[in-house]
């Protein structure tokens, strides 16, 4: 069940982000704000040598987020670049070649979950007693197989499996690391538990996304990994101001930017 404040308001309890609630219009205004915030670019080109100032998503979102499914191993390393950056030569195959070798084990842990979505995985799955053979097993497997250039990696099958591949970075698995718990798979356990706990509040915030940006409806796996990462590299207050101010002129909360 959704928790809700005195005045019905609805919040989600994250012990990742913090030890205070995060009420929903605060939790939308931020995903809001990566979604819509714009940032100053000094551009230069061949032709204005003297450069000129462009205006830039400050986030992913459109360039991963609002991208439709790829259709093979290139896409999905070109939308992992929209998240973490240009590769080069060298690391461009050595994303390819390792997407390419743990092709097996994605489609094991397909099957494993059998069309469940992350969030409604039993709690066996995500522990090290019911090993090995669980989801909680492939996704360790698969993290350890991910080479140098585990964020590219992660964002492409997260890109590819919405509802069942978390997106964690180097950055956001060391905030779950606190609160891993005895048994505990791995720290996509901790995910799990969060998304447990706030169901109905992350099926609002879905919801209250997709009306509001009205170009993707990322799933609530994929708005725990923003809210955490805007949290641990102290973009939160920055997203959530912007999104305030987007959403206030937009009039509406629910209406399309």
């Amino acid at each position: 069940m959704a928790t809700r404040t005195q005045d019905t308001e609805v919040i989600l309890r994250l012990p990742c982000l913090g030890p205070e609630p995060m009420p929903l219009t605060h939790a939308t205004a931020a995903v809001v704000g990566y979604a819509r915030a714009r940032r100053w670019l000094r551009f230069r080109s061949p032709g204005t040598p003297e450069g000129r100032w462009v205006e830039v998503p400050a986030f992913g979102w459109a360039r991963f987020d609002a991208r439709p499914a790829s259709g093979g191993l290139d896409a999905d390393i070109l939308l992992a670049e929209g998240l973490h950056g240009r590769l080069d030569q060298a690391g461009w195959h050595a994303v390819h070649d390792t997407l390419a070798g743990i092709g097996g084990l994605v489609d094991a842990l397909v099957a494993r979950a059998g069309g469940r979505p992350f969030w409604e995985l039993s709690d066996e799955e995500l522990s090290v007693l019911g090993e090995p053979g669980t989801v909680g097993a492939y996704l360790r497997r698969i993290g350890q197989d991910s080479g140098a250039h585990a964020g590219h990696v992660l964002a492409a099958l997260h890109h590819r499996h919405p509802e069942l591949v978390p997106h964690l970075t180097r950055t956001t698995r060391r905030a779950l690391l606190p609160h891993l718990e005895e048994g505990d798979s791995g720290v996509e356990a901790v995910v799990r538990r969060d998304l447990r706990a706030n169901a109905d509040a992350f099926a609002a915030l879905e919801d209250a996304v997709a009306a509001a940006t009205g170009d993707a409806r990322p799933t609530r796996l994929r708005l725990h990994d923003v809210l955490l990462w805007l949290s641990t590299t102290l973009r939160l207050a920055h997203a959530v101001a912007a999104g305030d101010r987007l959403l206030s002129a937009a009039g509406d909360p629910d209406c399309r930017s």
